[in-house]
């Protein structure tokens, strides 16, 4: 009888750790499953496009909002907007489209000034800045964005495959969200028009420093005091993008990448971007070293006092050198 009851405990407990065992099988095979869905040469087999001209057209005549990638190689554009809290139009202030290499693991920025000077289907000439607010105001949010974008995409021939529009108080979330992040501040920068007032006439010198998202927001923001004005301030953004980028993703951070990522819709305003896409590329940066990976180019124009058919009236605008800017995109940002 005793031996019996023996008997079954013992085959009690197989059963529960065949089920344990089981239960750990089918957890690490989802593991390798969902890994192997995120790997950028699989995830990214096929991307969206938004072009302001058609990709592709199938019998029926209709256009393809998709294109089919032989390698995880796509064009990201960056937006950042001065959109206030509670607030759903705003201005385009930064505009970086970013060529996103993840077979070779190397990245291209291009800042575009947010005064260039551009043509808009139905209003005329106008800032890029203003795009943004007028499609928006007329439009919708995301219809607006979405028109921005296009709008940066025929100026610039770079068919845009995501978008992410964050604004300042975003900005300031993602860094404090980090724990604060290391920039490189290439020269002098004094804060003439801070958002938060005691940083008025605050000076911070070149050097490396450890920033909290306040002083970030501030940095990226100003433009008034620098000597190259409108493009010193893209060189600010360009080492706050690449200091956050380094802290996202240091290896202590690497388990936290799931959190981070499903937190992103609170400091985001727009984008197309799934929560998986951002796993994807996240998980497939290794290493990262912006001295080496990343790349960074500007838009070189003239300033000049022209009409702007939405104003009706004069102000000062960017004319890009479009040989140049052709140059450039054709090198880096066209992915055949």
């Amino acid at each position: 009888m005793r031996a019996e009851k023996k008997k079954k405990k013992r085959s009690k407990w197989k059963i529960i750790g065949f089920s344990v065992l089981a239960f750990f099988v089918i957890l690490i095979g989802v593991g390798v499953a969902a890994y192997f869905q995120l790997k950028p040469e699989n995830h990214f087999k096929e991307v969206p496009v938004l072009s302001a001209d058609p990709v592709d057209t199938d019998n029926d005549g209709k256009t393809d909002d998709t294109v089919k990638l032989d390698d995880p190689i796509f064009n990201v554009l960056l937006i950042g907007s001065d959109q206030r809290k509670g607030k759903n139009i705003g201005h385009s202030d930064s505009m970086m489209v970013v060529s996103v290499n993840l077979k070779n693991y190397e990245y291209h920025i291009m800042s575009i000034p947010r005064d260039t000077r551009v043509y808009l289907d139905g209003y005329g000439y106008t800032k890029l800045t203003s795009v943004q607010y007028i499609l928006q105001a007329n439009n919708g949010s995301k219809e607006g964005i979405e028109g921005a974008v296009k709008a940066i995409s025929q100026f610039t021939g770079i068919p845009i495959n995501y978008y992410v529009e964050t604004n300042y108080w975003g900005l300031e979330g993602i860094v404090d969200t980090l724990g604060g992040i290391e920039m490189n501040v290439p020269f002098d920068v004094t804060l003439t028009h801070p958002w938060y007032p005691e940083n008025s006439g605050k000076v911070i010198t070149a050097g490396s420093y450890n920033f909290d998202g306040k002083m970030v927001t501030e940095l990226v923001h100003e433009r008034y005091s620098l000597d190259n004005g409108e493009y010193g301030r893209q060189e600010l953004q360009s080492e706050a993008l690449k200091g956050i980028a380094k802290e996202a993703l240091k290896t202590s951070n690497l388990p936290k990448l799931p959190e981070l990522v499903k937190a992103v819709p609170d400091f985001i305003v727009e984008t197309n971007m799934k929560q998986a896409d951002m796993l994807s590329f996240a998980f497939a940066v290794k290493n990262f070293d912006p001295s080496k990976q990343v790349h960074y180019h500007q838009l070189i124009g003239k300033g000049q006092t022209l009409y702007d058919d939405i104003l009706q009236a004069n102000n000062s605008q960017i004319v890009i050198d479009e040989d140049e800017m052709q140059k450039i995109v054709d090198e880096y940002f066209i992915h055949n």
